[in-house]
């Protein structure tokens, strides 16, 4: 909406006019609308985003706002509480007690004719629901009755407007959601397929649900599509798990939260001194006892013991055959919480299995893409560069057009691409991500050189390896890898190694990998080392998009361990890494230039792109 910036930079209300006029001609969407306030079809509101960068938006709040307003009000919440069959006697928790049940706020659009309480509801009075589903209505933030500030007022106040309903939902154990926190098990999955089907097949529905939210709030649409409900229309994923044991573990390694995520983080959730803490004696919160522990010390799923507790907690590959609708991943390339191999190559695989997919990527943490107070607080190496290139004001008309093709079948199908900022700040589009034309480009350890340390590193010694500079400016993107020759202790079984990329010239931080040596054929199959063995590492680093200045060059940082990631349990003892050509870096590289650049609404011009630099 166009608001008092747009007067301090000297707009007159005729050169306003003018702007709508020729954004009209170009084949936006003018001033005509349909009578419930929806842009004509044959005609598109939004511009591509290469063309969005004189566009104004208000920025007097901490989210984001559409550029044009609905015409409904916004009716009183509803508390609902929806029953779920599915849980039962040997469950435990409230399948032994009785009544398991998932609570909601739902907000309704105020429409003119219309008892959205009737038991019919006529076709024109039904909306499409948008759901933010999570544990933290009650436990840490607001009841699930309030409009939350972390997502939920946003929804509410930028589409109930335009005819959406918008429901906040309590996982079990959370809340006003009775049962056990079953921390994103098939107990949880239950749940939330029943607020599915009661959203889409409720009278006000017109049978379209979509479910979108951030970190665990953003797992949990993961979770539904491997439900696979037939009302299920859109997921959008932000900053999500694909699955609890793929965060927590990389190649082996284990996230120092990984053992007690269940029971010594979440598990809290469902314990608030009530009369039915008992519902927690259920299956899953039993076996978060030694799921975690286990886990730590094998590194694998522990699927060889006969446990499913990790495998029913991977949705993945579920959504993959059960789901039937869209996918919107968004994602912080600087996001620590939540990694980004949660999106790669999770993008490109939901393309290859024929989903309709668009991506939005960002230099931000784990935040959301118009959070101001977020973006602005990341230190050097971890975003600071990006901004505030990372704000996207136009992110709220971005799902309004994103909702009104999935959920209500209105308007020009939005472009199934990857929006992506590389660590400078500049914004491009891809066709998939990481795209198909990449360029790998192998760097032998014995082209570079020890700049410190020895071969022999530690949990407190490290190896620092220089490489030759580039000639010509790099971009970096994707999943590098590093496969690098390691000889583990004569007194151990594995060892673990961390990597970290690095900016030659300052020691500016692009990218990590690690790797638990017992998986150093890569993947989830691990196998004990004998006792002083060689193996080469093939080690992979987390997504990254980094441009690397001509004339300057990457260094490459070895240790045992670094950041939060816990070493091998069974070692401590030194691993001695080789640096000759068996040890090889390999650099995925596109090449793009300020031309492939757009840039984001109510931004100045890329400082890197000026005729002066």
């Amino acid at each position: 909406m166009l608001n008092a910036q747009a007067m301090r930079k000297g707009w007159l209300s005729a050169s306003i006019v003018l702007i709508l006029l020729m954004q009209s001609l170009s084949g936006c969407f003018g001033k005509e609308v349909e009578e419930n306030g929806v842009p004509k079809q044959e005609q598109h509101w939004l511009p591509n985003v290469e063309d969005r960068e004189d566009m104004i938006y208000r920025e007097d709040d901490v989210f984001s706002r559409v550029s044009w307003n609905g015409t409904y009000s916004i009716d009183s919440v509803r508390s609902i509480y929806v029953p779920v069959p599915a849980i039962s006697l040997t469950d435990g928790g409230a399948g032994a007690t009785g009544g398991a049940e998932i609570h909601m706020g739902l907000w309704l659009p105020i429409i003119e004719g219309c008892d959205m309480d009737a038991a019919n509801v006529s076709g024109e009075c039904q909306v499409p629901i948008v759901a933010e589903i999570g544990p933290y209505y009650n436990d840490g933030d607001v009841d699930a009755l309030t409009p939350a500030n972390r997502l939920g007022r946003f929804l509410i106040e930028n589409l109930v407007p335009h005819g959406y309903g918008i429901a906040q939902v309590s996982v079990f154990g959370t809340g006003e959601s009775n049962h056990c926190m079953d921390l994103m098990g098939l107990e949880e999955q239950e749940g939330i397929d029943a607020a599915v089907e009661y959203l889409g097949s409720s009278p006000f529905s017109n049978g379209h649900v979509g479910i979108i939210g951030k970190s665990y709030d953003g797992s949990t649409p993961w979770e539904a599509a491997a439900m696979g409900s037939e009302y299920l229309k859109t997921i959008i994923p932000m900053s999500g798990l694909i699955g609890v044991h793929d965060l927590m573990w990389r190649n082996g390694s284990m996230e120092a939260r990984g053992a007690v995520m269940h029971n010594g983080v979440y598990g809290s959730f469902g314990l608030d001194g009530d009369l039915e803490d008992v519902q927690n004696a259920c299956e899953g919160y039993l076996e978060g006892y030694y799921a975690g522990v286990g886990a730590y010390l094998t590194g694998d799923n522990l699927a060889w013991t006969g446990s499913d507790y990790w495998e029913e907690r991977h949705f993945l590959t579920r959504a993959i055959e059960n789901y039937n609708g869209s996918v919107y991943i968004i994602h912080g390339l600087q996001d620590w919480n939540v990694d980004p191999h949660m999106a790669f190559p999770v993008h490109n695989m939901m393309v290859d299995a024929g989903f309709d997919v668009k991506g939005l990527y960002g230099q931000w943490g784990h935040d959301y893409p118009d959070r101001r107070s977020g973006h602005e607080g990341l230190s050097s190496g971890y975003g600071a560069e990006a901004f505030p290139y990372t704000l996207r004001w136009d992110w709220a008309d971005d799902l309004l057009e994103w909702f009104d093709f999935y959920l209500r079948d209105i308007g020009p199908q939005p472009r199934l691409v990857a929006e992506v900022q590389d660590n400078m700040g500049g914004w491009r589009v891809e066709e998939t991500y990481p795209p198909n034309n990449m360029t790998w480009h192998e760097y032998g350890m014995d082209e570079c050189a020890i700049i410190s340390g020895g071969e022999s590193v530690t949990a407190t010694s490290t190896l620092t390896m220089g490489c030759p500079e580039f000639d010509v400016e790099i971009r970096i993107i994707g999943t590098p890898t590093f496969h690098v020759e390691a000889t583990i202790s004569p007194l151990a079984t594995s060892g673990h190694l961390y990597v970290e990329m690095v900016q030659a010239s300052n020691g500016m931080h692009l990218g990590h990998a690690v790797m638990d040596l017992r998986f150093h054929a890569g993947g989830k199959d691990g196998a004990v080392l004998t006792p002083g063995s060689t193996i080469i590492a093939k080690m992979e680093f987390f997504g990254m998009d980094v441009v690397v200045p001509a004339g300057d060059g990457i260094n490459l940082i070895i240790t045992q361990t670094g950041d939060d990631y816990l070493p091998s349990p069974v070692s401590a003892f030194p691993v001695q890494v080789s640096m000759d050509a068996q040890s090889v870096l390999t650099l995925h590289q596109v090449e793009r230039t300020c031309e492939d650049l757009f840039l984001p609404p109510m931004q100045q011009p890329y400082p890197q792109c000026s005729l002066d630099s």
